[in-house]
C-alpha cells in the first residue's frame, strides 16, 4: 500500500537508509513496497536486494519534483519502465530545464499525481494519490474516486528524524531553521504505520463518499492493481559493459589474437617460448570469459592516444597481463617481474578486469572526448560517487541552521569535539551531527571511472550533468560493479606532463629526439641507478619526497626491481605496520634475520618474507591459513577498501583464524600475521602497479640525469610535484641554468628556456591577472617586440597597479632604466595616455623626454620585490639576505656525517608534510 517511499538518497530530504526502510516495512507487515526517491534511482538496486532478502515485493520508480514542489510519481511496471523514467529525468537534467507539471506519454509506467496537481483527463496508467489527511476533500473530487489510489508518503520514522528532515531542508535551502515554512518540508504524518492500520483509515472514507460515485474499496483495489501489475526484476552480476568491439565474439577473438601476436614480435624475440606460451594461455582465458571486447576497447583508446603523440601509463593489475603488454596498454613485462596473470584475470572471476591508465593532465580531456564520441554518448557516462556529510561540513551546516555566527562556526569546525562549549545549541549540533554521519549530502563525479554499456545507459540510471561537462550516472562504483558494470579508469597526473614537456623541450632546445617510450634505454641505466642510490631524484615522479629519497638512500637502491619494492614499501600501510623498517634491515642484512614461518620464505623470498604487495595478502591467506583463492582475494579486496560486504569479510576473517588454529599455529603467531595483513588497509599497491610507477620514475630520472634543465622547466610548467616552484627553480640553477625573472620581451605565460637561460613565466606573478599575462606574449608575437614602456602601454590595456607589478619584477629591464625611473615614467604615460586615440595611429612618434630626478635603489630591494611578487627570491640566495654571517656548526654537505647527533645550523624550510596520527596531526619539516 506504500507507493511513495523516500530513502536518504532523496538528498537533503529523506532520512532513512535503504536497509532500515525495508526492515521497517517488514515490521509493519508490508508485503509490497515502492521506492520513489526524489529525481533519482540511486537506491533502487540495493533496495531490490533488501526486499528480496526480506520477502517483500519491490516496486521502483521516481518522484519528480521541481523547486520542492511534487509534480508526479512514476512507478515502473517493468525494467522497460525504469528505462522510460530514467530517459525522462535525463532529458531535463542534461538540458538543465525544469520538468513540466504533467508527465508525457509513458507506456510502461504508472503515474500518480497529487490531489493538488492532476490533468483534467487521466489516461489508463494515470491515477490520483489520495492521502489519509485529505478525506474531507473527497466531495469536491467524487467523480474521480475510480482513479484514486492510497497515497501515504514515507520520509522519516520518528519525531527526532522529522526534526532531522527539517534540518536537511534548511541546509538545502541555506536558511536558518526558523525561516522554513510548512511548504518547505513534509507533513508530520509522512511515516510508515502498520499496513492494517493504514487500510483501516481508508475504510473510514465512505462517510465522505457518495455511494453512486464509488467507495473506499475502489481506492484500495486500484492500489492493489498497481502493485500486482508492477514486476521489476533484476539480474545482478550480468555483464553489462559493451560486449563486442567488432560485431561478434568470434571476430573479437580473432582481432585480439592478431594484435597480440603482432605486439609479441615487437616486444620479444621470436624464439622466446616462455613468453609465447604465456600469450597463448592468456588469450584462451580472455576468450573463455568473454573479455576480448574489453581488451579491444582499451586498445582502441590507446591507439588513438598514440596517434596523437600522447604518452600514457597503463598501471594497476592490468600490467599482470602479457597480452596488455603486447597491445601497448602497459609497459611492464610480467615475465621479468614474475607477475601472475591470475591476480588480474582468472577462470573463477565473473566480473571484467579493469585497466588504470594515466595521461598527462593536459591531454586527458581530449581522450575523454574521444571515448564519448567513439562509443556513442548514449552508451557512455562517468561513474558517480556519493559525497557524505563530513566532520567539518556537519558542524558548519548545522551551526548555520541553528543561527550561529561565522566565528562560532569556525570554532566548531576546527577544534576537537571535547573542546566545544557545552551550551544548548552546541548540544543540538552534536546530537543531530551524529545522525548526519554517513548520510549522503550530494552526488558527484567519480574522478576517473567511465562506464561503456552495451544497452543505452539510461536503461539503468538517469544521467546528470556536472560542471565538468560529461554526464554521470546516479550510482557509485560499488553499485556499478554489483549490477554488472566494470569501469574504465581514465586518469591524469602531472608526472606524465613533466615527461611529455621535457621531450618536447629537448627537441626544441637541443635538436635531440628522445624515444621515452622505449623502456630499454633507461631502465637500469647506470647514471639513473647512481642518481637513485644517492636519492638525487627531486622532480621525478613518485620518488622525490624527502621520505622516499631517504628510503632510496637507506636501501642503496640501484636497480629496477628494488625500486619496484620501494614504491610499495613507502606506502602508509607497510610503513605503519613497522614492516618498512624491517624490510630495510633485511635488504641490507640478508643473513641476519629469521622468517616468521617457512611459508613466508617460500612465498615472499623476493621481499625477505615481508608483505609488500597486495598479492602477498593472497599468498599468505592461501598458503599460510589454507584459505581458498576466492577467500584470499576477498581478504585482499577488503584490505584494499574494495568490498562493501562486512558480513562476507567477517566470514573470511573467522575462517582465517579457525584454519590457523587447526594447523596448530600459536595464537600469537596468527594474530601477528593477521596484523601485518590488516595494516595494508587501503594503502598497499599490487606489484604490477608498483612496477608501472617504477617505470615512470625511471623515465623521469633518465630525463633529469641527461637533460636536467629541460626537465626542471617541464616540472615547473606542470605545477605538480611534492615541492613548490621555488625548489624546482633552485634545482634548475644547480644544474647550470641562468634564472631570469619575467621579461615582456622574452617571457611567455609559462616558463621558457633558451639554451641554458630560463625566463620565468607571467603565470608565476601572484597579483598579475591571467588575461594580461596571456596577452603580453600574444601581442608581441603579432606585432613584434616592445620598443619601450610607452610602446607597451599603447599596445596592452593596463592600469598603473598592474604596470607596477611588471616594473618591480624587472619586466622592463631591457629599457636600461631603474625601477624607480620606470614607475615615474609609467605614471606620467598613463596619466596622459588616451586609449581611444590609438587605433588610427599608423606611425607613432616617441614621447617627449621627461626630466626625472636621480633615484637610487638597493639590490636587496629587488630581492624583496621578487619575494613579494613571486614568493621567492631569484637574484639572491635566501641565505645571502640574512644580516647574520654565522652559519651554525654544520653545513648541509656534512649533515649525513652527524647522524643521531644534536647539531646547530641555519636552514631554509623547503616543505612541510602533514601526517595524521592516532593523536591528531604530525608535521615533518624538511
Amino acid at each position: 500500500m506504500y507507493l511513495n517511499c523516500h530513502s536518504y538518497h532523496s538528498l537533503r530530504y529523506g532520512t532513512i537508509p535503504i536497509d532500515e526502510l525495508v526492515k521497517l516495512a517488514k515490521a509493519c507487515g508490508v508485503k509490497a513496497l515502492t521506492l520513489t526517491d526524489i529525481n533519482t534511482v540511486t537506491g533502487i538496486y540495493d533496495f531490490y536486494k533488501e526486499c528480496i532478502a526480506n520477502e517483500i515485493k519491490p516496486l521502483v520508480g521516481m518522484e519528480f519534483r521541481e523547486n520542492n514542489k511534487l509534480l508526479f510519481v512514476c512507478i515502473a511496471k517493468s525494467n522497460k519502465g525504469i528505462a522510460e523514467i530514467c530517459e525522462l529525468r535525463t532529458k531535463y537534467n542534461l538540458a538543465k530545464t525544469e520538468c513540466p507539471p504533467l508527465a508525457p506519454e509513458m507506456n510502461n509506467v504508472f503515474i500518480i499525481y497529487p490531489l493538488e496537481n492532476f490533468p483534467p483527463a487521466l489516461k489508463n496508467n494515470e491515477f490520483i494519490g489520495l492521502r489519509p489527511d485529505q478525506r474531507t476533500k473527497i466531495p469536491r473530487f467524487k467523480d474521480k474516486i475510480n482513479k484514486m489510489v492510497v497515497f501515504q508518503p514515507v520520509t522519516f520514522r520518528t519525531q527526532k528524524e522529522f526534526n532531522l528532515h527539517k534540518i536537511l531542508r534548511a541546509v538545502d535551502m541555506n536558511v536558518v531553521l526558523c525561516k522554513l515554512s510548512n511548504e518547505d518540508y513534509c507533513r508530520p504524518m509522512d511515516k510508515m504505520i502498520p499496513e492494517m492500520d493504514l487500510l483501516a483509515k481508508y475504510s473510514e472514507f465512505n462517510e465522505f463518499i457518495d455511494g453512486a460515485s464509488g467507495d473506499a474499496n475502489e481506492i484500495i483495489a486500484n492500489t492493489k492493481m498497481i502493485i500486482e501489475a508492477c514486476n521489476f526484476e533484476f539480474e545482478f552480476k550480468a555483464y553489462r559493459n559493451k560486449k563486442y568491439y567488432t560485431n561478434s565474439r568470434e571476430s573479437d577473438r580473432l582481432l585480439l589474437t592478431n594484435l597480440a601476436y603482432d605486439g609479441f614480435k615487437r616486444r620479444y624475440d621470436a624464439n622466446d617460448k616462455v613468453a609465447l606460451a604465456r600469450v597463448e594461455k592468456e588469450l584462451v582465458v580472455i576468450d573463455n570469459l568473454g573479455f576480448s571486447g574489453y581488451f579491444l576497447i582499451t586498445w582502441d583508446i590507446i591507439r588513438y592516444s598514440m596517434s596523437r603523440g600522447f604518452l600514457h601509463v597503463g598501471r594497476g593489475s592490468g600490467a599482470n597481463s602479457i597480452v596488455s603488454y603486447c597491445l601497448g596498454i602497459t609497459d611492464i613485462c610480467p615475465i621479468e617481474l614474475n607477475l601472475y596473470f591470475e591476480r588480474f584475470l582468472n577462470p573463477s572471476r565473473t566480473s571484467p578486469p579493469d585497466f588504470d591508465i594515466d595521461w598527462s593532465w593536459k591531454d586527458r580531456d581530449e581522450i575523454l572526448d574521444y571515448v564519448f564520441k567513439r562509443f556513442d554518448t548514449k552508451h557512455v557516462a562517468f561513474c558517480g560517487t556519493m559525497v557524505e556529510f563530513k566532520y567539518r561540513s556537519i558542524f558548519r551546516e548545522l551551526g548555520k541552521v541553528f543561527g550561529l555566527p561565522k566565528e562560532e562556526l569556525d570554532v566548531l569546525a576546527k577544534t576537537p569535539v571535547e573542546q566545544h562549549d557545552k551550551n544548548k545549541v552546541t548540544k543540538l549540533v552534536h546530537e543531530y551531527g551524529k545522525m548526519l554521519e554517513k548520510c549522503p549530502n550530494m552526488r558527484s563525479m567519480h574522478s576517473c571511472g567511465i562506464l561503456i554499456s552495451e544497452e543505452p545507459i539510461t536503461n539503468y540510471t538517469a544521467l546528470e550533468m556536472p560542471p565538468k561537462g560529461f554526464p554521470i550516472v546516479q550510482f557509485d562504483m560499488h553499485i556499478a560493479e554489483d549490477i554488472g558494470f566494470e569501469k574504465f579508469d581514465i586518469l591524469s597526473q602531472r608526472g606524465i606532463g613533466h615527461i611529455n614537456d621535457s621531450v618536447e623541450l629537448i627537441k626544441q632546445n637541443r635538436g635531440i629526439e628522445v624515444d621515452i617510450r622505449d623502456v630499454r634505454i633507461f631502465k637500469d641505466e647506470a647514471r639513473c641507478n647512481e642518481f637513485l642510490q644517492r636519492g638525487k631524484t627531486l622532480g621525478c615522479f613518485y620518488i622525490e619526497s624527502p621520505a622516499m629519497r631517504g628510503l632510496l638512500r637507506k636501501l642503496q637502491c640501484n636497480n629496477y626491481k628494488t625500486l619496484v619494492a620501494a614504491s610499495s614499501v613507502i606506502r602508509p600501510g607497510v610503513a605503519k605496520s613497522g614492516m618498512m623498517t624491517e624490510y630495510v634491515f633485511r635488504h641490507n642484512n640478508p643473513d641476519k634475520f629469521e622468517y616468521f614461518h617457512p611459508v613466508f620464505k617460500e612465498q615472499l623470498g623476493e621481499t625477505y618474507g615481508v608483505m609488500v604487495y597486495q598479492e602477498d595478502v593472497i599468498k599468505i591467506g592461501h598458503h599460510f591459513a589454507d584459505l581458498d583463492l576466492a577467500d584470499a582475494d576477498i581478504l585482499r579486496r577488503a584490505m584494499s577498501g574494495k568490498t562493501r560486504s562486512k558480513q562476507e569479510f567477517e566470514g573470511v576473517r573467522n575462517r582465517f583464524f579457525r584454519n590457523c588454529e587447526q594447523k596448530g599455529y600459536s595464537e600469537a603467531l596468527s594474530k601477528e600475521v593477521y596484523r601485518q595483513i590488516e595494516s595494508f588497509a587501503g594503502y598497499s599497491f599490487c606489484k604490477a602497479h608498483s612496477a608501472s610507477y617504477a617505470v615512470e620514475s625511471y623515465q623521469s630520472l633518465y630525463l633529469k640525469a641527461y637533460y636536467p634543465i629541460e626537465f626542471m622547466v617541464a616540472v615547473i610548467n606542470n605545477f605538480g610535484g611534492f615541492y613548490r616552484t621555488e625548489v624546482y627553480v633552485h634545482e634548475a640553477r644547480m644544474a647550470g641554468a641562468l634564472i631570469n625573472t619575467p621579461c615582456v620581451n622574452r617571457s611567455e605565460y609559462t616558463t621558457v628556456l633558451s639554451g641554458t637561460e630560463i625566463y620565468l613565466g607571467f603565470i608565476h606573478l601572484k597579483s598579475l591577472d591571467s588575461k594580461t599575462g596571456e596577452l603580453i606574449p600574444l601581442e608581441r608575437e603579432r606585432n613584434g617586440p616592445y620598443k619601450s614602456m610607452e610602446d607597451f602601454v599603447t599596445r596592452i590595456p593596463i592600469g598603473i597597479e598592474t604596470l607596477q607589478i611588471l616594473i618591480f619584477i624587472g619586466a622592463f629591464r631591457f629599457t636600461g632604466k631603474t625601477k624607480n625611473e620606470l614607475v615615474l615614467e609609467g605614471r606620467m604615460l598613463l596619466a596622459n595616455y588616451k586609449p581611444e586615440n590609438t587605433t588610427a595611429v599608423l606611425f607613432r612618434e616617441p614621447a617627449k623626454g621627461y626630466k626625472l630626478p636621480e633615484l637610487t635603489r638597493s639590490r636587496f630591494e629587488d630581492a624583496f620585490d621578487e619575494i613579494e611578487l613571486l614568493s621567492f627570491p631569484v637574484s639572491f640566495s635566501p641565505f645571502d639576505l640574512l644580516q647574520t654571517t654565522h652559519r651554525g656548526d654544520v653545513m648541509g654537505k656534512d649533515l649525513l656525517a652527524h647522524k643521531n647527533m644534536m647539531i646547530r645550523m641555519i636552514a631554509y624550510l623547503v616543505s612541510i608534510k602533514q601526517v595524521p596520527t592516532t593523536r591528531g596531526m604530525m608535521n615533518f619539516g624538511t
